[in-house]
C-alpha cells in the first residue's frame, strides 16, 4: 500500500483517510488528528482554492507533497492544509480537528476561551492556534524537520471501521461531496454545518 505522500493528486481522498490518527507537533504541543477534509485541484473541485488555477495565494497547492498550505479566513483564523499528489497538480488535505495529547498547559494558554479540553483543537482555526502557527508556516515541510510543524504516523493506522465520511463543512460549492473524514466517537470532531448562502436584504416598497 502506498503512503499518502506517494499517492497521486487524484487520490487525495485516500490520503485524507490515511492521515487520520497522525500526530502533529509544533511549539511544544502535540495533537492527534481526528478530522480532515480532502480538496482536489484545477477544474475538478469547485470547493477548492485551486479550482480556477494558480494564484499567489494557492501556489503552494501545486508544489511538492508534504508542504503546508496556510491561509486566513474571516480576516482572523488561520487554516492548515497538507499538500498531496504530484508537483503541478493541486490537491491538499485540510487539517480540521484533533485531540491534544501533549503540551496540554500550553494549549490551554493559547486557547483560553476553549469550553473544555475536548474543544482545544476542535476546528481548523483552533487547531492552528493551539499549535502556535500562523501564515509564516506557509510552504514549509512537515516531513523533513525543516519547518515548525512535524507530521508523523501513529503507532498503528486508524482502523477502517472507525473512519466515517460525510459532506465537507461550510464550503460554498460542491456541498455534498463526502470528502470530510473523521474518527467515530472522538469528542474533538467539529460539528457539521452546511454552508447557508446569505440572502440579499429585502427592500420595503412604499405605497403611492
Amino acid at each position: 500500500m502506498k503512503s499518502w505522500l506517494d499517492l497521486p493528486a487524484a487520490a487525495v481522498d485516500e490520503a485524507a483517510r490515511e492521515l487520520l490518527g497522525w500526530l502533529l507537533t509544533a511549539n511544544g504541543v502535540t495533537v492527534r488528528l481526528t478530522e480532515v477534509e480532502a480538496y482536489s485541484g484545477l477544474g475538478e473541485d469547485p470547493a477548492s482554492h485551486a479550482h480556477r488555477g494558480v494564484t499567489n495565494r494557492n501556489a503552494v497547492m501545486f508544489g511538492q507533497a508534504g508542504r503546508l498550505y496556510v491561509y486566513q479566513i474571516y480576516g482572523m483564523y488561520n487554516c492548515m492544509n497538507v499538500v498531496c499528489g504530484e508537483v503541478g497538480v493541486a490537491a491538499a488535505v485540510l487539517l480540521r480537528a484533533g485531540e491534544v495529547i501533549a503540551g496540554l498547559e500550553q494549549a490551554r494558554e493559547r486557547r483560553p476561551a476553549a469550553k473544555s479540553d475536548r474543544d482545544l483543537a476542535g476546528g481548523p482555526g483552533k487547531l492552528t492556534q493551539v499549535l502556535g502557527l500562523d501564515r509564516g508556516a506557509n510552504g514549509t515541510s512537515v516531513i523533513d524537520g525543516s519547518g515548525p510543524l512535524t507530521l508523523v504516523p501513529p503507532p498503528a493506522p486508524t482502523p477502517e471501521e472507525l473512519i466515517e465520511a460525510g459532506p465537507r463543512v461550510g464550503v460554498t460549492a460542491a456541498h455534498d461531496v463526502p470528502w470530510r473524514f473523521w474518527i467515530r466517537g472522538e469528542p474533538s470532531v467539529s460539528a457539521y454545518r452546511r454552508h447557508t448562502p446569505r440572502l440579499p436584504p429585502t427592500r420595503s416598497v412604499k405605497k403611492p
